[in-house]
């Protein structure tokens, strides 16, 4: 199980990570833009991401 959460944090880690390396000027307008929202819209994006994810999880899951 450890080595499974590992993996899939190395992963995420690989994904994160794809955006600043191929396109640094991209990734600061991003970073850019996520300063002008305000906290309920952060909140809700990063509530999104986790039902997404969860969703994706369950549906994957053996």
């Amino acid at each position: 199980m450890s080595d499974l959460l590992l993996s899939a944090l190395a992963l995420m880690l690989v994904v994160e990570g794809l955006l600043p390396f191929l396109s640094p000027g991209a990734w600061r307008q991003v970073f850019q833009r996520a300063l002008q929202l305000s906290d309920g819209q952060i909140r809700f994006l990063g509530l999104s991401s986790m039902l997404v994810g969860l969703i994706a999880l369950l549906l994957l899951w053996p």
